[in-house]
């Protein structure tokens, strides 16, 4: 494939070009990349929703296994561009070759998980029997469907430039539940987010689907986001970002005329309880864990560990003891943008004063480097300080130290909402913790034993999400077979006649479960 990028916006099945444009990023070089990029505005906003509305209507005539066929082109077409794709992002995030080609892979997996969900549902369909003798009186015959929302607008993730962006899984579940998808691309890797859609582009002409079912709109002016959150065709929103940026589109969704959904995964510190005699026994082994997974990604990850509670112990000496000699032969590196990497500066340099630190990474060669910090404070402290307990975004984590399980407990319980939250513990042990653990499993999406947080499984059993404000919905997932759901709302069909039924609820269908 040719690689020569146009810089423009993918609306309507066509190449659009604006009058204004923005510029991209090495991080790796800290320098400007050769290019110009369109900047969106509400002439593309207007373009892309009409479009997408007209290809929605057109789109509900297909069947589910003419959409699986559509994600599968798609993966496909993507996997055949993948040696270009990576290329890109590489220049874009600073990402290494090996972790895009494995995210690569994480995409096209994401787009064909979901063409399985189409052609094999896993979860039934009610419907209640009619009883027309039942006094005083007759019951009706109910059937529970589902119907897809419409126009969905996705924002792409700075941190996943291909499996939270573009043909992410927000836009491969939403088409999976049959709407329309417009995605802004984020501004950080434009010309990776120009690429994909190129490859999506193919697939929607190889599988006949409506013009309009996709469009990428590129732009880095925060005008941008609130005229397509606002838009009043677009009817959700997935949305992978700052808590500071999506609490503000939430809240614009909140106060349309028509209120709509907004799927956002925010902000999360992903806690880490180490129990006294797993921390004896292996204190080394988990202070090697932890700061190999607070690395991952230079500590971008949304599911990295960004917070240890422990108690006072023996253990505990020796964890932080290794933590700090693991920790201190770890390299500064480039972040994923100028910008995330002076916001991880500067949250350090507030933070550094308030706890103590345990150690830092190797000294930064560039002023456009980060360098792994982890710190202790007495769990004590932060319950008059509860802001320490946000996320700083990069390779920092904080040990808080308990006096006693009961120190403990109180931290667990005045937790904010989490995606994730483990327990390191001996199975000998955990009975002792029970009511720890109980509480921690309201706080987060996904818990787990004995493993740390990073690595989201693509499956179908997967949650990606929590309580506030590691979401804006708990009840929801951006990963796994569930993500679809999001985008569709339902509906109950009562004494239809069969020839006004879909197909899925018609009397020959496998999903129907009756009552």
């Amino acid at each position: 494939m040719t690689t020569d990028l146009c810089g423009r916006h993918f609306i309507a099945h066509e190449w659009h070009q604006s009058e204004a444009s923005f510029t991209r990023f090495n991080p790796s070089t800290n320098s400007v990349l050769p290019g110009a990029f369109s900047q969106g505005t509400v002439v593309e906003v207007e373009a892309a929703a009409i479009a997408a509305d007209a290809a929605f209507w057109e789109f509900q005539q297909t069947s589910a296994d003419q959409k699986a066929k559509l994600l599968e082109t798609m993966a496909k077409e993507i996997e055949q561009d993948g040696d270009a794709i990576v290329a890109c992002a590489m220049l874009e995030s600073g990402l290494p070759e090996a972790r895009l080609k494995g995210e690569l892979g994480r995409t096209a997996g994401q787009l064909r998980l979901f063409a399985s969900v189409l052609r094999e549902p896993y979860s039934p369909l009610l419907m209640d029997k009619a009883n027309p003798d039942r006094q005083p009186l007759p019951k009706p015959e109910l059937k529970l469907g589902q119907l897809p929302l419409g126009v969905v607008a996705v924002f792409g993730a700075s941190n996943f430039p291909l499996a939270f962006s573009t043909a992410g899984g927000d836009t491969a579940s939403a088409l999976a539940a049959g709407c329309a998808v417009i995605v802004k691309g984020h501004p950080s890797h434009p010309g990776t987010s120009e690429l994909v859609a190129r490859a999506m582009a193919r697939a929607i002409d190889l599988t006949g689907m409506p013009k309009g079912l996709f469009s990428l709109i590129q732009g880095s002016e925060p005008a941008l986001s609130v005229a397509l959150v606002e838009h009043p065709l677009v009817k959700a929103v997935g949305f992978t970002g700052s808590l500071k940026v999506g609490r503000l589109l939430a809240d614009r969704c909140a106060l349309r005329p028509e209120p709509i959904p907004f799927y956002g995964e925010l902000g999360s510190v992903n806690p880490q309880l180490l129990l006294p005699g797993k921390l004896a026994r292996d204190a080394a082994v988990l202070a090697e864990a932890q700061v190999n997974s607070m690395m991952m990604g230079h500590g971008q990850f949304c599911t990295s560990p960004g917070l240890v509670i422990a108690i006072k112990g023996p253990g505990l000496e020796s964890y932080l003891a290794a933590l700090s000699d693991i920790a201190s032969r770890q390299n500064a590196a480039a972040m994923l943008s100028a910008g995330i990497c002076q916001a991880f500066n500067q949250d350090v340099s507030i933070l550094v004063p308030r706890v103590n630190v345990i150690a830092q990474g190797q000294a930064a060669e560039a002023a456009h480097h980060s360098r792994p910090l982890i710190a202790s404070i007495e769990a004590s402290a932060l319950f008059g300080q509860p802001e320490l307990l946000e996320e700083i975004f990069g390779p920092f984590a904080l040990v808080a130290i308990c006096d006693s399980k009961e120190e403990m407990f109180e931290l667990v319980k005045r937790l904010p909402g989490q995606l994730t939250g483990s327990i390191h513990g001996l199975e000998t042990e955990v009975a002792d913790f029970g009511d720890i653990i109980d509480r921690l499993a309201f706080k987060v999406g996904r818990i787990m034993f004995n493993q740390m947080p990073t690595g989201v499984e693509v499956a179908r059993a997967m949650n990606h999400g929590g309580p506030y404000p590691a979401s804006t919905d708990g009840r929801s997932t951006s990963v796994g077979a569930e993500a679809m759901k999001r985008f569709m709302r339902p509906i109950c069909y009562q004494n239809m006649p069969e020839t006004l039924l879909p197909n899925e609820l018609k009397a020959s269908s496998r999903r129907l479960m009756m009552f």
